[in-house]
């Protein structure tokens, strides 16, 4: 099978079409990238090709390149073969852009254009960029999102979208890897063309286009850089803002931000073609940095797989048809939103018939600004909200194949709508409740059919979080998975599947890292360093603001709930010191515009709160940040390997994606098992037992570390994928 085929006209275009077999979207690979290059010239050196246009035979044009090819070139030839490979990428590209014209008079050149069909990413926009004109049809996405997966734009994306726009306006595209719609598109200057028929359109084109029409700006003699030059008075400014702006916003963790920007800097005081070079060595770096691995394996391949079902069981598919969702609080609300807005037919119950319809003006809230901003049709709108049937009656859950109990976080409640839920719904049905910390193992005595029960634990706010944990308890049977795993699926979220134990596998990491700053106020470590340490290690929030988001007291009711239930075991009472005072105060965070933090009457944090200091004076001797940041790192990561110890989890792959879209574990890392993986575990050992003697056997490294110390071992290398299939 080949990736690119060509069609000659009569009317003298060469159609290229880029199709790639058994893939619904099509990705470039080095065997593909040779095809189109034979393909190209094929057709230039064809004289009864006019004109030359590529588009694709799906829906939509590219989603990008290969990234498990870019890993096997970086596997087999280290970084002069990424290098390479990558520079036979820009000569295919620069072929293109050049189009067999006369190097010195920049004429006989035939036109090429661009026909997108649909969204656009990464080597999919790049691709583009090198030909004369872009034609795209009026839906879809296009950009440039190689940062969120720890690159930049290595074919050539980086250089001439610099060249394009100017630094300034490149930087949303470039470094926050901005994704728009086609028009968008147009108007910032990406593409050239929105058209209902991009493919005639540019056929069209490419028969009126004179040599003067496929010259790009920086072959033609004089061109200047839009914005400045580094050393040029406007370009300067440009240049030390972008700067800041990087470091302002990844704090040094970020290697590709630093590489990208670099490229661009440097590549724009050279001319063109060494500009690339630049380019492709600054990507060559990025990629050998340990970091890039890391990302690109946690946020794309390891995060691809949980989604497709790398652990579900082998069971019929289990596409869910209506759900029943019992609670229409903010948490149920949003399952009900996520599930209608997939197609599901949803019942929303609560036990008055005011609350069941705000549960579904959630609905109708979040759609109007959809409306607001063009993103929702009226249709649609109106599609959506006829599949949300909010009632009280439990009568109505007749024919769910899914339950999701989204109540209050109690036993004896929850136990009270299963029983409701069950007596109405088919006897094979299966009934999921939506948990942060009661185990599931007791919330199923309350079920008649214990193997159709599971844990399904959303996060807030349900419509914007990606993560979506699937707990199974000790009774939980393979169907019950499947259907829980293809139910996220349909609603285009990722799972990870944990074993039932207390705080299942997201929450026993982010409560200890929570736990921790709020330990260090209480020795008189400065808020501020403990803030900034926590952010600098590439954590979203810091510890104080994070207990500040989800309420300081849901700290103190978890705190209680759990001493209660470990008795003599319970080890936090020094952390219980500081919020117990804190809610006394009446502080409970965001929501009371009053927490470590304090807001103004609008509820907007402001600076961390001065009375702090009046009750946890501050030390007099301030740690270091190095200590610090240890303490906020490895006391999340430490839990990680336990709950793989402990069969908790049971692939570490769950274990980094899980952490880095849950709660955001510094993603640089690519989540605690890659983050341990870059320490070595014997490093980590170190350090971990010289903080358990300074601050407590909450450090104490597990057995199973120690073990990999002592046997120089990595986590990926032991438990990775490839290494379970030669096991």
């Amino acid at each position: 099978m080949t990736d690119f085929t060509m069609q000659k006209g009569d009317d003298g275009v060469a159609v290229i079409t880029w199709d790639v077999s058994g893939k619904s979207m099509n990705v470039l690979s080095f065997d593909g990238a040779g095809e189109l290059d034979r393909l190209m010239d094929d057709a230039l050196a064809d004289d009864a090709v006019k004109g030359i246009v590529i588009t694709s035979g799906k829906d939509d044009f590219a989603g990008g390149m290969d990234l498990n090819a870019i890993a096997d070139m970086k596997d087999a030839g280290g970084a002069q073969g990424v290098f390479d490979g990558v520079m036979s990428l820009h000569a295919l590209l620069r072929k293109i852009e050049r189009a067999g014209m006369d190097p010195k008079t920049l004429k006989g050149g035939k036109p090429v254009a661009a026909a997108l069909t649909g969204t656009a990413l990464g080597i999919g926009l790049e691709l583009p960029l090198a030909t004369h004109r872009i034609f795209a049809a009026p839906k879809g996405k296009i950009g440039l999102p190689e940062i969120n997966v720890g690159i930049f734009p290595g074919g050539g994306g980086t250089t001439r979208l610099a060249r394009k726009l100017g630094v300034l306006a490149a930087a949303p595209f470039l470094l926050e890897g901005k994704l728009s719609d086609p028009a968008a598109a147009k108007s910032a200057g990406l593409i050239d063309e929105v058209a209902d028929d991009p493919v005639a359109a540019a056929k069209e084109w490419v028969l009126k286009a004179t040599d003067a029409d496929i010259v790009k700006p920086w072959d033609a003699k004089g061109f200047k850089m839009p914005g400045g030059t580094p050393y040029h008075p406007a370009g300067f400014t440009t240049f030390l803002g972008a700067a800041a702006m990087v470091h302002g916003k990844t704090l040094g963790v970020y290697p590709a931000a630093r590489a990208l920007l670099s490229a661009v800097y440097e590549g724009s005081l050279v001319p063109f073609d060494t500009a690339l070079k630049i380019e492709a060595r600054w990507f060559t770096h990025v990629l050998m940095n340990p970091s890039s691995g890391n990302m690109i394996r946690s946020l794309f391949i390891n995060k691809g797989a949980l989604e497709k079902g790398a652990n579900r069981p082998s069971v019929p598919d289990q596409t869910v048809r209506k759900v029943g969702i019992l609670g229409a609080g903010m948490m149920g609300a949003g399952i009900a939103y996520v599930s209608a807005n997939a197609g599901i037919e949803v019942v929303l119950i609560d036990a008055a018939q005011d609350a069941a319809d705000r549960g579904k003006a959630y609905s109708e809230g979040l759609l109007d600004k959809g409306v607001s901003r063009k993103k929702v049709t009226e249709e649609k709108k109106a599609q959506v909200l006829g599949r949300i049937n909010a009632t009280t009656d439990y009568a109505a859950l007749e024919g769910c194949d899914l339950i999701v109990e989204a109540v209050f976080e109690d036993v004896g409640i929850k136990a009270d709508v299963t029983k409701k839920a069950e007596a109405v719904i088919p006897a094979d049905a299966i009934f999921a409740t939506n948990t942060s910390t009661l185990p599931i193992g007791e919330l199923a005595k309350a079920s008649s059919r214990p193997d159709q029960f599971i844990g399904i634990h959303f996060f807030s706010p349900v419509d914007k979080m990606l993560l979506v944990e699937i707990i199974r308890g000790a009774q939980t049977g393979d169907v019950a998975v499947a259907k829980a795993l293809d139910f996220v699926r349909q609603i285009r979220k990722t799972p990870i599947v944990v074993n039932d134990a207390r705080f299942f596998y997201a929450n026993r990491c982010i409560i200890p890292y929570i736990n921790e700053g709020v330990r260090m106020v209480g020795e008189g470590v400065n808020p501020t360093l403990i803030e900034n340490a926590a952010k600098m290690m590439g954590m979203p929030l810091g510890p104080l603001q994070l207990i500040d988001e989800t309420s300081i007291d849901l700290g103190v009711k978890i705190a209680k709930a759990t001493k209660a239930a470990m008795g003599g075991e319970y080890v936090d009472a020094d952390v219980d010191d500081v919020i117990f005072w804190m809610a006394d105060q009446g502080r409970m965070g965001k929501k009371s515009k009053s927490g470590f933090y304090a807001y103004d009457e609008a509820g907007k944090r402001q600076d961390l709160w001065e009375g702090l200091d009046a009750q946890f004076p501050r030390a007099d001797g301030q740690p270091d940040l190095t200590d610090v940041q240890q303490r906020l790192m490895f006391v999340q990561a430490l839990e990680a390997v336990r709950a793989l110890e402990q069969g908790v989890l049971t692939d570490i792959r769950e274990g980094d994606v899980g952490a880095i879209l849950g709660w955001g574990f510094a993603p640089w890392s690519g989540g605690p098992f890659g983050w341990l993986d870059i320490l070595g575990a014997e490093r980590a050992v170190e350090v971990t037992e010289r903080l358990a003697a300074t601050y407590g056997d909450r450090f104490t490294p597990p057995a199973l570390l120690r073990e990999m110390a002592e046997k120089g071992e990595s986590f990926y290398g032991r438990f990775g994928p490839q290494a379970k299939q030669a096991a």
